[in-house]
């Protein structure tokens, strides 16, 4: 496997495929790399080089009891971009991967590494209901969430998938197996981890970070999204990150990556050559 080790040993597993332009992928929760291999494959097919990551914690990465916070994950991305060496790059975050990209430009900046960024499906600015940011969820949603893979995470990954993916709604075509990967690829990562991630994706405030944007950025979502309702994010992270253009996938749930993959991939392909 391809693999990186970290300043605090711990190992990240990634996968780098085609030659061209880098194009940078970050996962949201409880998945894993192969969550974006539709687009990979397609854009890679296009004559760009996809890297996507386990984030630590999740898939094929190791599982440390520490270190599952929006810091110390941008710091292995940005330790993924030196090793690899990576300069020019498009960045690509989905749900708790987006946090993941805005915390790494506000703690490493883009300079030669990155030129543009897509944020889908994104957790920023803020899930958490608080009193600046009244339009989150409260924090009962996330100790719900906290209760459930306590109890019993199969389970509740596999409740999940239904939102996740819009399986609830009338006409949708949404398959056994989307919700089967879906599954999979959460029971690979640690419990410690995703229990800590639930914080991290839910109570970590990235306004500051969309605020140091300095490169063209496309936010993506969709406005039946369950899981992350639009209004509480991709409206306001629009407003707060310079010049962001923002696209609205009318019905579209949080998994668009495989309930939506061909017109998204459509729809970052043009962004990329734009």
């Amino acid at each position: 496997m391809s693999t990186i080790i970290t300043k605090d040993n711990t190992q990240i597993y990634y996968k780098d495929w085609g030659t061209g332009q880098p194009i940078v992928f970050s996962h949201g929760w409880p998945l894993s790399a192969d969550a974006w291999e539709n687009q990979m494959v397609f854009l890679a097919s296009h004559g760009y080089r996809c890297i996507a990551h386990d984030r630590r914690g999740h898939g094929r990465s190791s599982q440390p009891w520490s270190g599952n916070d929006m810091d110390t994950y941008a710091d292995d991305l940005a330790e993924l971009f030196e090793v690899l060496n990576l300069k020019d790059a498009i960045m690509i975050g989905h749900s708790t991967g987006g946090g993941e990209v805005a915390r790494y430009i506000g703690r490493h900046g883009t300079s030669r590494r990155v030129v543009k960024v897509v944020l889908m499906g994104s957790v920023t600015p803020l899930m958490l209901k608080t009193k600046t940011n009244p339009c989150g969820l409260p924090i009962d949603v996330f100790d719900g969430i906290r209760a459930g893979v306590t109890a019993d995470r199969s389970q509740f990954f596999k409740d999940l998938a239904t939102p996740f993916y819009g399986a609830n709604r009338k006409g949708h075509k949404v398959t056994q197996g989307m919700r089967d990967a879906f599954w999979f690829q959460g029971m690979q990562g640690g419990l410690k981890n995703e229990l800590d991630c639930i914080k991290a994706f839910s109570e970590t405030d990235f306004s500051g970070d969309l605020q140091k944007f300095d490169v063209l950025t496309l936010i993506i979502h969709g406005d039946d999204d369950q899981i992350v309702p639009i209004a509480a994010s991709a409206v306001l992270s629009s407003k707060l990150v310079k010049n962001a253009i923002l696209k609205v996938y009318l019905g579209g749930p949080h998994g668009l990556a495989s309930t939506h993959k061909d017109q998204l991939n459509a729809d970052l392909l043009d962004f990329i050559k734009a």
